[in-house]
Order: C-alpha cells, then sequence, then structure tokens
C-alpha cells in the first residue's frame, strides 16, 4: 500500500509518499514536496489546495493519508492555518485519512528502527517528519 505522509507546518502541508510492498519499501518520486496556500488565504485558496492535493493523491495512487497530528496549546502548538489545512485534507471523499500523534510515532519507530539512516533515503531534511509519520503507519498497521 502507498502511504502519503504529512507533517503541517505555518502555510505547507510537506508530503512523503512511502509504499510497502512484499515487506519491501520503496519511495515513489513525487512531483511535488510541499503544498503551500498564500500567507492572506481565502476561500479560493483553501479549494484551490484541497483540489490540488486531492489530485496529487490520485495521480500516484495513494491508498492513505496520515498527518502528524499538531499540539492544540503549548509551546509546539499548531497554527490556524495548519488546522485549517487539515480539516481540507480530512475532507477529502476518496481518501481514508488518519492522524498519528508524535508520541505514538515515537514509539512505533523506537519498536521498529529504520534499516538505514535517513540521509541515505535521497529526501530532503525538511521531509523527514513527513517519511516519519508515513514509515510508523505503516509498521503499525
Amino acid at each position: 500500500m502507498r502511504i502519503c505522509g504529512v507533517e503541517l507546518t505555518g502555510n505547507d502541508a510537506v508530503v512523503c509518499l512511502l509504499e510497502l510492498e512484499a515487506g519491501q519499501f520503496t519511495i515513489p518520486e513525487c512531483r511535488v514536496r510541499k503544498l503551500s496556500v498564500p500567507k492572506g488565504h481565502s476561500r479560493d485558496d483553501l479549494q484551490k489546495f484541497q483540489t490540488t492535493f486531492a489530485k496529487l493523491m490520485e495521480d500516484y495512487q495513494v491508498g492513505k493519508v496520515v498527518i502528524r497530528e499538531r499540539m492544540t496549546k503549548g509551546k509546539f502548538a499548531g497554527g490556524a492555518v495548519s488546522f485549517k489545512l487539515e480539516a481540507a485534507i480530512q475532507l477529502l471523499d476518496a481518501l481514508e485519512v488518519n492522524l498519528m500523534s508524535p508520541g505514538e510515532i515515537k514509539q512505533v519507530v523506537a519498536e521498529n528502527p529504520l534499516a538505514i539512516p535517513f540521509s541515505e533515503t535521497g529526501l530532503k531534511v525538511f521531509q523527514e517528519s513527513a517519511f516519519m509519520v508515513a514509515y510508523a503507519s505503516h509498521m503499525s498497521a
């Protein structure tokens, strides 16, 4: 199954595709590493983001989207825009969308360490959290 891991930061949705087939992980090439909405976003901007995200998932035949959950309070609380982006993704009818907490991700990765260092995956550094979400989701299934 192909999973898209998503980390929402500010006005961006950082994405990473990860596929597990016959016990073998592959990282498919993806034309986009992150999707953004403008700072002064409007309803149309959010709808464009939602449509673009849905098209990306359809094009790459993603079976499941897993979003790294953000805190609602405290030092690491997510911003208002990131919660709007989460809602836009969750409201897509054609996709199964789940949330994973940072604690849950950390526990799964501790129980199932990566076979290679992240630096050898060929992904950009800013994609590490999105990759870990997708990896943890595969390993917890």
